[in-house]
């Protein structure tokens, strides 16, 4: 067999993609791709004391030196496999060469070619013309020659990779010098170009990424976008894959009318001898932000957030963590958010806390600490105003609790003692203690549960010289005996052609407080609560323990179920309401009693009747009133993969009154339209909107839309983006529309699912 000589031409590359590259990325840098299939690959283990086994229709040579075989020549060690028209044996170096129609198998990966000349021990040698295909990724190419440098690890000359399954891929890069090392789970391409629709589209002089979808360090595609206030801005991401449980990536940001802004995520899984730990912390960083106005002359320009998050396990009954949330000013949300929920979020909570728990019992410490970001409309419209919590410095709570003790009885202890600051309102120390005990009584098709508890609490409070008031003691002792009783019946029943159990669920609660005036105690970390289906099961109708609501009331309800041949609930139809016995004195701010005989009506209704249909309604009506004071209405239509159609109608009186609608539906062929509107039929104006289009080819999916969201209560955000994702590779575009898709629509599903980091 002939010995071949090749040699690399130079690289032809158009050089306007390199310009492209230079205007989108500011300068060219290393790529890293972040998508692949999370197959697991098993390890490639090879076995030098493996034979090697020949065969061909026509075998000649010298035996033990060097063997010919013609037509159907065929050489199999271990993991690697040899076919070809014609080869060459060469036993003693272990050494094979083949011309003709050559095929090579070796740990799943696929190579054709001209000729080939490979040593089956060392795995080192080359093949001519070759095409490849890799197992991992299903990625493929062709080149002028590979060059076999050892089992896991090729050189690709003047080659072409991509994870397209076609014979002409839609998209694929092109390098003078491709390595792919199987053995790192890496690919790293010299001179390369990016080809979609065979139009050069990118151009850099070096590229990274990974062979299986593992994560490694290198630098992610850029991010052109918009800020909150229409500002363009590019982000060059780098990821560090510090290790498998710890990775950082660094957000570089150019925002011309601003300056440099420097983010990073850190995040991080472990475990020590005393267990698991856990946590992420991201910051952004802008010095000098050349269009921010510092509230107080000679204050900082420097713009900066941070949030953070850790829980850590010492030992098996013993944790820690923190959450952190910060900003520098009180614009940073309106210049800087990119999603509804950053956007309003104004009451940044700082929190350290441990927990320590026995066989019955826990015990929290924490400390709290809240910033506030005003709204810079709440200077004009003071309604806008937002409060600052009281911070704990620090807050101890117990909890105790035996179940089924002493003949049958439960009993439970809870108990705080919190320290609460305000810069401006009253501060003070509140120790509380309840005790309860409760005797259930369970069947078959009943229970009851008689329930005694009492509220002991005491405040030291200091004194104020801006409210003036003086330091004083409360004490009160409020106690409350309760009644929960139910009944359950079942009878088969046909719905909608199948076979069903229906239950009917009767059931009563009964609450006597005894009147206490608490007209004196602050109001720390107290509201009144949530008028819904929980709450009208519980004794006290606050929440906090600042205030213990007086009742004599009973809560009737009646729930029916309809449970599938499985069991699993289809539908749940619930009604209830409060009755009351006497005044309701005690309230928050008020010494003027309540005096309803009875409370609103609550209805609700949820289920998924249907495999593709889903429901859930909520009504409170005041019987009183004859009106509807809040109601709410969600359906979800889920006929197929990626279609989904959500509908809803919230309504509270005095308050609001919107509609919502979203979707992701296919519209024509590969087509899919994505969508959500919530408008306030009150005010008459869109509070949010996306609209977007996607297109799903095999290897790779185009996005394209603009979003429209609040940042204060007279300034929206609407942002643009389009997306161009390479399966197995990258994604390039201007903004983030997968994650608004995702956080818009209830039920979006990724048209490449299993792709992405």
């Amino acid at each position: 067999m002939s010995c071949l000589r090749w040699l690399l031409p130079p690289s032809t590359s158009p050089r306007w993609a390199y310009a492209l590259t230079a205007i989108v990325t500011v300068s060219s840098v290393p790529g890293y791709a972040q998508s692949l299939p999370g197959k697991t690959r098993a390890p490639r283990v090879e076995n030098k004391a493996a034979v090697t086994v020949i065969q061909a229709e026509d075998i000649t040579g010298r035996p033990e030196r060097e063997i010919t075989l013609n037509r159907d020549a065929e050489l199999v060690k271990d993991q690697t496999r040899v076919k070809a028209d014609t080869a060459c044996y060469k036993q003693v170096e272990d050494e094979v060469q083949a011309e003709g129609n050559v095929r090579i198998w070796r740990f799943g990966d696929y190579f054709t070619g001209d000729a080939l000349q490979l040593n089956m021990d060392t795995g080192q040698g080359y093949m001519l013309n070759p095409t490849y295909r890799l197992e991992a990724n299903h990625a493929q190419g062709k080149a002028e020659r590979i060059n076999f440098l050892n089992e896991d690890e090729a050189l690709v000359l003047n080659g072409t990779y991509s994870t397209c399954q076609s014979a002409n891929p839609d998209w694929y890069l092109r390098s003078n010098t491709l390595n792919l090392d199987s053995g790192r789970d890496v690919g790293t391409a010299g001179k390369t170009i990016i080809y979609f629709k065979d139009v050069p589209i990118l151009g850099t002089p070096a590229l990274s990424f990974s062979l299986s979808g593992a994560r490694r360090s290198g630098w992610l595609s850029p991010m052109p976008g918009f800020g909150s206030k229409g500002a363009a801005e590019l982000t060059v991401p780098y990821y560090l894959n510090i290790a498998p449980n710890r990775d950082l990536t660094l957000y570089p940001k150019i925002i011309p009318r601003r300056g440099f802004q420097l983010g990073a995520n850190g995040r991080y899984l472990g475990e020590t001898d005393g267990g698991l730990y856990q946590g992420e912390t991201y910051l952004e960083f802008l010095p000098h932000d050349k269009q921010y106005i510092p509230a107080t002359p000679g204050g900082s320009s420097d713009r900066w957030s941070v949030r953070s998050h850790h829980t850590q396990e010492l030992s098996s009954d013993w944790s820690y963590g923190w959450q952190v949330r910060a900003a520098s000013d009180n614009n940073y949300p309106n210049d800087f958010s990119k999603t509804v929920s950053s956007s309003t979020e104004r009451q940044l909570l700082r929190e350290l806390r441990t927990d320590y728990h026995g066989d019955f019992w826990t015990l929290t410490a924490r400390v709290q600490k809240y910033q506030v970001l005003q709204d810079p409309e709440s200077v004009v419209d003071p309604s806008l105003f937002v409060s600052r919590p009281y911070d704990r410095l620090p807050a101890i709570n117990f909890h105790a609790a035996q179940y089924d003790v002493a003949g049958g009885f439960d009993w439970a202890m809870d108990s705080e003692l919190t320290r609460f600051y305000h810069p401006t309102l009253l501060r003070g120390t509140r120790m509380v203690a309840i005790p309860q005990l409760s005797y259930p009584i369970i069947g078959a098709s009943y229970f009851i549960t008689p329930k005694a508890s009492v509220n002991l609490a005491r405040y030291d409070l200091d004194a104020n010289d801006a409210t003036g008031s003086k330091a004083e003691q409360l004490s009160r002792s409020v106690p409350t005996l309760s009644v929960d009783a139910g009944l359950v019946f079942e009878r088969p029943l046909q719905l909608g052609g199948k076979e069903v159990t229906q239950t009917l669920e009767p059931r009563l609660f009964y609450v006597n407080t005894p009147y206490r005036d608490q007209s004196r105690f602050p109001t720390f970390d107290t509201d009144a609560a949530t008028f819904n289906f929980s709450q009208i099961f519980s004794e006290n109708r606050f929440v906090g323990s600042d205030r213990i609501g007086d009742a004599n009331q009973l809560t009737a309800a009646l729930v029916s179920r309809f449970l599938n041949e499985a069991g699993a609930e289809a539908l749940r139809l619930a009604f209830g309401q409060r009755f009351y016995f006497r005044d309701q004195r005690v309230q928050l701010n008020s010494s003027t009693p309540v005096v309803d005989a009875r409370s609103d009506m609550l209805l609700a209704a949820t289920g998924r009747i249907a495999e593709t249909w889903g429901f859930d309604s909520a009504v409170q009506y005041s019987p009183s009133q004859s009106r509807v004071v809040s109601e709410s209405y969600t359906v979800q239509w889920l006929p197929g993969q990626k279609k989904v159609l959500n509908l809803g109608y919230r309504y509270l009186r005095n308050s609001f009154k919107n509609i919502d609608v979203s979707s992701q539906w296919p519209i024509f062929q590969r087509w899919y339209g994505v969508g959500r509107v919530s408008y306030s039929m009150q005010d008459k104006k869109v509070l949010e909107s996306l609209i977007g289009l996607e297109y799903n080819s095999d290897c790779w999916v185009f996005r394209m839309g603009a979003q429209r969201f609040v940042t204060t209560s007279t300034k929206a955000s609407t942002p643009i983006f389009f997306q161009l994702e390479l399966n197995g590779l990258s994604h390039l575009g201007v903004g983030s529309p997968l994650e608004a898709m995702k956080n818009s629509i209830p039920g979006y599903q990724r048209l490449n699912e299993g792709y992405g980091r």
